[in-house]
């Protein structure tokens, strides 16, 4: 339940969430929705880091594949914690729906974009295409992984939140990312393999687990500065 404003101090060790009609969610909401975006325009691209397989202290170790998204995107989860933490389960869910669809605008963007036809003087339509063009196989992978995971990352962080109130942040945080990354890898991998190259099964379980690995593994890194915005915006919204 969230608090009102002007509503009277809820008991120590009560579940509270801030209003979302503040300044400080609409920051958070616009920069949620520009990190998906640019995560998914940056997907297309595969990376591979290394060639062949190498032994690396008597282990065959092979190239690490993942995709552009990998840089970014972690983030959004990050922003994804710190609203369902803050603000709670309705408004998270306004995010992840207003992230969805300013994903789908931009992805009818690109295509109408492609589809317009060149001026005389224009030599980059292949290239358009091959960063910008419309891939229905991209676009669905990347959508249906986001909801997914972003719904199971904020329903899981609610549920504990529920049950420890303001104890456990870093439990929450913890777990509430892996189950939402790993759904999210999952699907967005399983659909959109092949468009990026994979052809073979222990190519796409690298890729699958690199990208669950290495998304958890940012997010932990940066578990101390998240917990940090969480407090300080705790401690400046009103209605918390």
């Amino acid at each position: 339940m969230s608090a009102q404003r002007g509503a009277a101090p809820v008991r120590d060790g009560a579940v509270r969430y801030a209003s979302r009609g503040s300044t400080h969610y609409d920051v958070i909401l616009a920069a949620f929705c520009v990190v998906l975006v640019v995560s998914n325009i940056v997907a297309t691209k595969g990376i591979e880091i290394g060639t062949g397989s190498w032994t690396l202290g008597g282990v065959q170790v092979w190239p690490v594949i993942t995709d552009g998204g990998a840089f970014l995107f972690p983030l959004a989860y990050v922003l994804g914690d710190v609203i369902s933490e803050v603000y709670g389960f309705r408004a998270a869910r306004r995010a992840i729906i207003t992230g969805f669809a300013m994903a789908v605008l931009a992805s009818v963007t690109f295509w109408v974009v492609q589809r317009a036809p060149g001026a005389s003087f224009y030599e980059n339509q292949a290239a358009y295409e091959a960063v910008l063009g419309f891939v229905p196989q991209i676009v669905l992978a990347s959508l249906a992984g986001y909801v997914v995971g972003q719904l199971l990352n904020s329903v899981v962080l609610v549920r504990m939140k529920a049950r420890t109130a303001e104890r456990g942040l870093f439990a929450r945080l913890a777990t509430s990312t892996g189950v939402g990354e790993l759904a999210d890898t999952l699907i967005f991998c399983a659909i959109a393999a092949s468009v990026i190259g994979i052809t073979t099964w222990g190519q796409f379980w690298n890729y699958a687990v690199v990208g669950f690995v290495y998304k958890v593994g940012v997010e932990l890194v940066v578990m101390p500065v998240t917990m940090l915005v969480i407090r300080w915006l705790k401690s400046r919204e009103p209605t918390y």
